[in-house]
């Protein structure tokens, strides 16, 4: 009897620690730092800051949006973010971030790519996402987007729109990415309009407001009337030099189109009912971001892949801020985003532009 008294307690010990094992790794399958209500967040902004009115504000915008739907509070053990005043200070604060431990970290922007995926080496046990690149390791998970295809229907609207057929593009920095912007806006108003003209103008930087300026200045001057800009900070020196244009003759017709967030707001002419937004082109990387840090909290971290948004997932498209827009432009906006979505490929190199033929 004894011994069968034994047998049985050490049995229920055994199943006890087994159901408690198996409640243990319940937990912790949840995230890479357990229950999804303690996980943690934390992204490096590019050399625009969390501010820029475009990009990263949207990125931090979606990580505020996790922490507050999860209850998180701002800060080591939550979310926060670190800004970057050059491109020298990206691995610092990314490697900053890992020895805090934070269980996902974003690196916002291209730029961020070498750093990312140096650190990434350095901390396999951290997991990184990065935003318009691709790092090809098992701890990161990038994400990018179908820019050209938003960029085309802003270029139907600026063709359609411009009454002097002088449209103007200003870039932060050539590169592989803000070239898909450049050459969808150029497709885009190739169809609506072929005998339109697009000048194309690169300032070198993100975070250049007086270059972005001048440069729409010169636009300006020499007739354009509708200018694109995917230049993050430098973007706002074109809203300023047009909105000055507007105050000083409010009859002028002079126009800016936003890049990645809805920028009707930046365009607002003080003292007056002007605006000169004519409308943007959104990328939804706040949407992408809570996205994906909600499954990597609920342990579905997606390491090693690519996601890409696009128009059919309704991630690129044009701002619903359009009053600017008269109801023709925005039923022809309407028409190509449906032909896109039924296959018209856009184009998003020189080469693919040249040979493209809208239809």
């Amino acid at each position: 009897m004894n011994k069968r008294k034994i047998g049985l307690a050490m049995s229920l010990v055994i199943a006890a620690g087994t159901i408690l094992g198996a409640c243990g790794n319940s937990e912790k399958s949840s995230g890479s730092g357990g229950d999804k209500n303690k996980f943690s967040v934390a992204m490096v902004t590019d050399i625009g800051g969390v501010d820029d009115k475009s990009f990263n504000q949207s990125a931090w915008e979606g990580i505020q949006a996790f922490g507050k739907d999860n209850g998180l509070k701002k800060g080591k053990n939550g979310y926060t973010y670190l800004q970057s005043k050059s491109d020298a200070d990206y691995t610092t604060n990314l490697n900053k971030l890992a020895r805090e431990k934070f269980d996902l970290i974003y690196g916002v922007g291209y730029l961020m790519e070498d750093s990312i995926s140096e650190i990434a080496d350095q901390r396999k046990d951290a997991n990184f996402a990065i935003i318009d690149a691709v790092v090809d390791k098992n701890n990161v998970a990038s994400l990018t987007f179908n820019e050209h295809e938003g960029s085309f229907l802003v270029g139907v609207a600026a063709a359609l729109s411009s009454k002097t057929g002088k449209i103007g593009f200003v870039g932060g920095m050539e590169s592989e990415l803000i070239k898909k912007f450049e050459i969808g806006f150029r497709a885009g108003v190739q169809a609506a309009n072929p005998k339109a003209t697009v000048e194309v103008k690169y300032a070198g930087a993100f975070d250049k407001a007086e270059v972005g300026k001048a440069t729409a200045e010169s636009m300006y001057k020499s007739g354009v009337d509708v200018i694109y800009h995917a230049a993050g900070a430098t973007g706002t020196g074109v809203f300023t030099e047009a909105k000055n244009l507007k105050k000083e003759d409010p009859k002028r017709d002079v126009w800016v189109i936003g890049v990645d967030k809805d920028q009707y707001a930046e365009g607002q002419v003080e003292g007056t009912d002007d605006n000169v937004t004519l409308t943007s082109m959104v990328k939804k990387v706040d949407t992408a971001v809570e996205d994906l840090t909600k499954k990597a909290s609920e342990g579905d971290f997606p390491g090693g892949k690519t996601i890409t948004y696009g128009l059919d997932q309704d991630a690129v498209g044009i701002s619903s801020s359009d009053q600017n827009l008269s109801d023709d432009v925005k039923k022809s906006v309407d028409e190509w985003k449906q032909k896109i979505i039924d296959g018209l490929k856009v184009p998003s190199t020189d080469k693919e532009l040249k040979n493209f033929k809208a239809e």
